[in-house]
């Protein structure tokens, strides 16, 4: 067993997930080779749990989950660490859902862990967020929403979204972070501010009393920023955007390629 063990942050569409998100055989052999040294191997992912709970078992992992972009953070198999859960107040998701109606709006989704609520029906989102059967409501989201909630997706016209994001940093700026999805969703994803996978990731290294320059964290977007700051060893994933590849420490081939497995075995001489 490794004296001096890593905490290897893993983010999963993009980085770990292989474009038809699966995990390679390979990947999975060499993150089994990490963990039987004795480093521990957790999940960092902006997906919520029920969505992701499938690869935590695939790796066969023990250790927390970090969900929501940080928002959500808890031990799936063990209760008594703790659940951290960050939410954004039920009166600044009505503003911003008034607002959003001006503009070229499909639809605003809102996710309070595992029930999501949509504010139109849309087959096309029901069909990404319907995994892990979470509890769907439909109906207008200032009248159904009763609590905080985790997290909101705005999905909107291309050439509105700029405009969404604008208001958000002008008006809610100290009360909520907004970041944009990739190509070809133009989606604003809203959290509490403050609130980034950096945050949760602190809460496991210090459970575990790994030091920053023992994590490993690997990312390919821009809510991995600050993850890959926060590490010692940030990496970014050959298919990074640049702005991921500016801040990172080292980079590694893309998700396709085995890129994670390919540094581990390498750094960690698996």
């Amino acid at each position: 067993m490794s004296t001096n063990p890593f905490l290897i942050a893993l983010d999963l569409d993009g980085t770990l997930l292989k474009d038809d998100k699966t995990i390679s055989s390979y990947s999975k052999e060499i993150i089994e080779k990490a963990k039987a040294a004795g480093h521990i191997v957790c999940i960092a992912t902006g997906r919520p749990f029920r969505s992701s709970s499938l690869y935590y078992d695939e790796l066969q992992l023990t250790s927390p989950i970090i969900n929501f972009n940080g928002a959500y953070v808890h031990h799936p198999k063990d209760d008594s660490w703790g659940t951290y859960h960050t939410t954004l107040e039920l009166d600044v998701v009505k503003d911003i859902i008034d607002v959003a109606e001006k503009h070229q709006l499909h639809n605003v989704l809102a996710e309070i862990i595992d029930d999501v609520y949509f504010h139109y029906h849309d087959e096309k989102l029901l069909d990404i967020f319907s995994m892990g059967n979470p509890t769907v409501k439909i109906g207008d989201l200032r009248e159904n929403l009763r609590d905080d909630v985790t997290s909101i997706l705005i999905h909107a016209a291309e050439e509105e979204v700029e405009k969404i994001r604008e208001y958000l940093s002008d008006v809610h700026a100290n009360v909520v972070d907004h970041r944009r999805w990739a190509a070809p969703w133009h989606v604003i994803e809203i959290i509490k501010a403050g609130m980034n996978k950096a945050v949760g990731l602190k809460k496991v290294a210090d459970y575990y009393k790994i030091p920053a320059e023992r994590i490993i964290a690997f990312g390919d977007e821009d809510n991995d920023l600050e993850m890959l700051q926060f590490a010692g060893h940030g990496i970014a994933m050959g298919n990074a955007i640049d702005k991921l590849k500016a801040v990172a420490n080292k980079e590694t081939l893309t998700n396709e390629e085995d890129g994670i497995a390919y540094y581990l075995k390498k750094t960690l001489d698996l």
